[in-house]
Parts: structure tokens; C-alpha cells; sequence
């Protein structure tokens, strides 16, 4: 099967999979990025399918596995948000919705640590923060994947001394 009549059984599909994205999203707009994902990643990986097979099932498939990674990604930067709201409210004196002036200090400190990253080890970092798997980096910037862990971890330990100020004061206020 050549590549223009895969494209053309994948468009065939597209009515299908957008309900079928609905069922995952409960938002037209979502299913719609949902199923442009699909059919993106369908076309790329064309070659991994195997004709004879069903191709419907292999894109529902896709679109599964892609809400799931998608919802883990952001689960995380939720959750890494989350995180960083803690540092600036929970860890001082008053909370960043009551503050915003010391929110906006804080926040312009982690700015000013991640600007200090060289770009080697800020890239991985950031990508990593986005959700994205090591794996997935290291495709990314076409780099092996323990060179990918290691730069992650040395952008934490860069973050970590930079922002030590913040670690004593969680550490004073678990105390107290």
C-alpha cells in the first residue's frame, strides 16, 4: 500500500475516530485535537502498520494510548505546579493569592535559576517539566537517554543551589 492511499483509508476513518474522541474528551474542540493527533501520528508511523490488519483498531489504539499520555502530562504539570504554588505560599508567610508581590518574587527567583541553566541541561529540563518522557526527549534532541537523565539531574542540582534560600524555609516551617 503506498503512503497517498494509507492517507486516504486514515481520512476515511476521521468520522469515526472524532466520535470516538468525544467519548474520551466531552469537548468538541479536544476530540478535534485529539483526532488531528491521531491521524498526525498514524501517518508518521504508517510504516509500523501491518497491512491485512485492522486499521481502525490500530488508530483507536493511537488515539487511546495519545489521551492517556496527554492526561499523564498534564496530571504532572498540574501536579508540578501544585508544587511550586507550595514553595511560594505554604513555605512563607502568607499565601500567593493573599500576596502577589511576593509571589512575583518568587517566581522571578525560579526564573532567574532556570535563566542560570546552560542550555544543555535547560532544554532536557524544561522538556521534562512539560511532561515529556525521557525517551521522548532524547528523541527530541537526538541525544541518548542516559545523557538526557543525566542533564535533568544536573539542572536540579544547578535549581537546588539557587534556590536553597526556599529549601530552609520549608524546612523551618515542617519544623514549627
Amino acid at each position: 500500500m503506498t503512503k497517498f492511499e494509507f492517507n486516504h483509508l486514515v481520512n476515511h476513518h476521521s468520522v469515526s475516530l472524532r466520535s470516538y474522541a468525544l467519548n474520551f474528551t466531552k469537548d468538541a474542540e479536544d476530540a478535534n485535537d485529539l483526532v488531528q493527533d491521531t491521524m498526525l501520528k498514524a501517518i508518521t508511523y504508517y510504516n509500523k502498520f501491518k497491512e491485512g490488519t485492522n486499521l481502525k483498531g490500530w488508530l483507536f489504539t493511537i488515539m487511546k494510548n495519545t489521551f492517556i499520555n496527554n492526561y499523564r502530562r498534564l496530571v504532572k504539570t498540574n501536579t508540578l505546579i501544585t508544587q511550586s504554588e507550595d514553595i511560594s505560599s505554604a513555605n512563607l508567610s502568607y499565601s500567593a493569592t493573599k500576596n502577589q508581590a511576593e509571589s512575583k518574587f518568587v517566581l522571578g527567583d525560579i526564573d532567574k535559576a532556570l535563566a542560570q541553566l546552560p542550555e544543555e541541561y535547560y532544554v532536557p529540563f524544561i522538556r521534562y517539566f512539560e511532561g515529556y518522557k525521557y525517551h521522548e526527549i532524547a528523541d527530541m534532541l537526538a541525544i541518548p537517554i542516559g545523557t538526557v537523565k543525566t542533564r535533568i539531574h544536573v539542572a536540579r542540582g544547578i535549581l537546588k543551589k539557587y534556590l536553597k534560600t526556599y529549601s530552609k524555609d520549608i524546612a523551618i516551617s515542617e519544623m514549627v
